[in-house]
């Protein structure tokens, strides 16, 4: 599952930082994590898509989310190619990163411990997506 992150989307932080509210520009390109139970999307129920909140890449189907009682939007799979995932060390212990295919954007991170059929679960940051219904 790990390996090297190759982006179509190249732009600068400050480029970013224009066009990204505060709170997802520090999720997205600065590696942060928003706080647990705060995002909307924990609650959305319709059928839809979620994309990428920076780049519009359409990143996981409505019938992939579950509710994994963590306090972010949780999937268990995403959609072919609309993905990346790197090795995160951070807190003095591997984890699987999950970024944006296209732009590199930080999304969140992929456990092992999801339901089936994929057991794994993609936690995300609610700010970094934006929920398109169908």
């Amino acid at each position: 599952m790990n390996g090297t992150l190759e982006t179509t989307i190249e732009r600068s932080d400050e480029e970013w930082k224009k066009d990204l509210p505060s709170e997802t520009f520090s999720v997205m390109r600065q590696h942060g994590t928003e706080r647990a139970g705060t995002s909307p999307l924990n609650k959305e129920h319709r059928a839809g898509r979620y994309a990428c909140a920076a780049c519009g890449l359409s990143l996981f189907e409505s019938s992939t989310k579950f509710d994994s009682g963590t306090g972010w939007p949780s999937f268990f799979a995403p959609m072919p190619k609309a993905v990346g995932t790197t090795t995160d060390a951070s807190l003095g212990m591997a984890r699987t990163e999950v970024h944006c295919a296209r732009c590199g954007g930080h999304l969140g991170h992929v456990f092992p411990d999801g339901p089936q059929p994929t057991g794994e679960r993609y936690c995300m940051n609610g700010v970094a997506l934006k929920f398109e219904p169908k």
